[in-house]
């Protein structure tokens, strides 16, 4: 065995244990990154020459082994946009290489993340605390993903559009026992500019079972009356059944249109008023022709209302982002209403340790991680989506601490090795003849 081996071989277990503590201190450095994913030292040995009856001296080398795949704890925070992978996946996320007309230019490259901690900056994006911009499929106008692409998440609409109302649902009941004064409510629909108005439809009681409802809405602006008809409760029956239901509609009068009755059919109809922008067309549901919703006429003398709805909406202004758990990214507006506008997914990858790591929690492709597959959180093996969370450094300190105790002492013996190897040389060298 040669001395310069030996020397040679404790000189490369220095070399191991230095990139050992190096890990080491990167992991204490980052226990309270959020995202960090910790690296361990894997020592391989070399040989040069080892049989049954002699073994040479070889080497150790130290090797970086990732653990991209631990999970690390996950915590509830206070920002509703910070997100946290249950399970395995990576967030896709995008780097800025420089800003046109005001706004970033995105490298092309793919980048990936477990660095949740998101919010939006001044350009609406959403920014992790490491630079990186949170990608996710575009939805359409109905929320639906389109995912054939993606690109980074931005909220840039501020107003949600005035939808002027096209339907009013009424769940009361009429008394059967009232006298002849007229019963009066009140609807609240908006026209197109999202302006508030107010249709009065008054009941008055006529023969049995029959009641006359009129319909005026004071700004309307035409020259059509509103209207009125009659509702007749009762079955098919001649003389009808009073069994509280709505039987029909008839001696329908202005602009008032009546649908086709019969049993089993929406008890709907239909009249129009112009708010200086033409004519709008509101339909008025009052139940099922037969049925015991909607509009009923059981016992009492007070008129009840259970339900009175319509489906217009106001201008609406921003007032907040909502991730959901399915990733789902909403807009939400002052006037109720909310708008989907783009999905965050999940990637996912055959063997995540062998990514190439970068600044920041970030990590690229290799070929030997295999390819992205991007997928809907909590399906195809990629984790769910929490909330309101995010994943801490999967560093564990005793742990760490523990490395550093060994491979200090490791150091120490190596040290003694190189010490011995010299001293042996030395007195080879002092050898006389």
């Amino acid at each position: 065995m040669s001395l310069f081996g030996s020397l040679t071989t404790a000189i490369s277990g220095l070399t191991s244990q230095s990139r050992a503590l190096g890990n080491i201190s990167d992991n204490v450095a980052n226990s309270q990154t959020v995202g960090y994913k910790r690296v361990d030292t894997n020592f391989i040995s070399y040989i040069t020459q080892s049989s049954a009856t002699s073994n040479m001296p070889g080497a150790v080398v130290a090797r970086p082994d990732y653990t991209n795949t631990v999970q690390g704890t996950i915590e509830q925070v206070e920002s509703p946009l910070a997100l946290a992978i249950g399970g395995q996946g990576f967030f896709s996320v995008a780097a800025a290489r420089g800003t046109q007309n005001g706004l970033p230019l995105f490298d092309e490259r793919q980048f990936f993340t477990r660095a949740g901690d998101f919010r939006l900056d001044q350009d609406g994006y959403l920014v992790n605390g490491s630079g990186y911009y949170l990608q996710g499929w575009p939805a359409d106008a109905a929320g639906n993903p389109d995912r054939t692409t993606l690109v980074p998440i931005r909220v840039n609409q501020q107003v949600y559009n005035p939808v002027p109302t096209s339907r009013i649902q009424l769940a009361a009941n009429l008394p059967a026992d009232a006298t002849t004064a007229p019963i009066s409510t009140q609807a609240q629909i908006y026209d197109t500019l999202g302006r508030l108005h107010t249709v009065n439809l008054t009941f008055t009681p006529g023969a049995a079972n029959t009641w006359t409802l009129a319909i005026d809405v004071p700004d309307d602006v035409g020259s059509a009356a509103r209207g009125t008809l009659d509702l007749q409760f009762g079955g098919a029956a001649v003389p009808p059944v009073a069994d509280g239901t709505i039987g029909s509609f008839t001696n329908a009068t202005g602009s008032v249109s009546l649908p086709a009755g019969g049993a089993g059919n929406p008890a709907d109809f239909t009249f129009s008023a112009d708010f200086g922008q033409g004519p709008q067309s509101v339909t008025l549901s009052l139940g099922i022709f037969g049925l015991a919703q909607g509009l009923t006429q059981y016992a009492g003398k007070e008129f009840a209302v259970r339900n009175l709805a319509q489906d217009g909406v106001p201008l609406g202004a921003y007032a907040g982002l909502t991730i959901h758990e399915n990733g789902d990214v909403a807009v939400n507006y002052d006037n109720g209403q909310s708008r989907v506008i783009a999905r965050v997914p999940l990637v996912a990858f055959n063997d995540p340790d062998k990514l190439q790591r970068l600044d920041g929690q970030a990590f690229m492709r290799t070929m030997e991680s295999g390819e992205a597959r991007v997928t809907d959180p909590a399906s195809n093996g990629v984790g769910k989506l929490v909330t309101s969370s995010i994943e801490r450094s999967n560093v564990d300190i005793a742990s760490e601490f523990t490395k550093l105790i060994v491979a200090q002492r490791a150091y120490t013996a190596n040290t003694r090795v190189v010490t011995a190897s010299d001293e042996m040389l030395q007195d080879t060298l002092n050898m006389r003849r």
